[in-house]
């Protein structure tokens, strides 16, 4: 799992895809943490992307770094404790300036699944997530 956030943090950027009905929605995500040995999202429950992830928990994620990619599948379930939310605000502060722990706007998801970060000359590296 550290693997896969070490990645996906020094990355900055990553892409988010979620099941829209029957589209795939992709948009772009920055912020990610670590909760009881888990990877964490976030954003607001007003979003599209946050009724979509509640339809449908089945996410994929990619991003690169250089001449590396990592590609994850996985379950993305809501976790409505403060203390995930403050575990996320704490990770990224400048989160701080959207959101508060007691906002009853700002949600995080757990994610659940398989990762792995590939690449055209090295054996992909598989992890479970």
């Amino acid at each position: 799992m550290k693997a896969i956030l070490d990645f996906l943090k020094e990355a900055g950027t990553f892409y988010l895809a979620t099941v829209d009905g029957d589209k795939a929605q992709v948009r772009p995500f920055g912020a990610v943490c670590e909760f009881e040995g888990k990877i964490y999202l976030i954003t607001a429950n007003q979003k599209d992307v946050y009724k979509q992830m509640k339809a449908n928990p089945n996410v994929a994620i990619s991003a690169t770094i250089k001449d590396k990619w990592v590609r994850i599948s996985a379950v993305a379930e809501e976790d409505t404790r403060r203390e995930a939310r403050v575990a996320m605000l704490e990770a990224n502060p400048s989160l701080g300036r959207m959101y508060n722990a007691d906002d009853n706007l700002m949600v995080v998801f757990k994610l659940t699944g398989k990762a792995c970060i590939c690449s055209f000359t090295a054996a992909p590296e598989e992890h479970i997530i």
